[in-house]
């Protein structure tokens, strides 16, 4: 895959060769929001943390910098996680 188009994992660091998805990890994609389409690692999460979503920190949301973008999965069970907000 064009390394321009290859997904990068939520929490890698901008100057990491290989920011994207490992392939012995689980990953959800954000949809909507600051972090639209980003992936994020859900490797080992109990079906509670998973189901409960997650609030994401975030400098180009709402709130700018120290601001979090809440994210849970979309109805239905997919691999896809919606964006429901920003909150400081």
């Amino acid at each position: 895959m064009d390394e321009l188009l290859r997904p990068r994992v939520y929490g890698a660091d901008i100057d990491d060769p290989d920011p994207g998805p490992k392939p012995d990890r689980v990953y959800r994609e954000l949809v909507g929001g600051p972090l639209d389409g980003l992936l994020l690692d859900v490797t080992g999460w109990s079906e509670r943390e998973h189901s409960a979503g997650v609030e994401l920190r975030t400098d180009i949301g709402r709130f700018g910098p120290g601001g979090r973008a809440r994210y849970a999965p979309r109805e239905g069970g997919t691999d896809h996680w919606e964006w429901r907000g920003d909150s400081r």
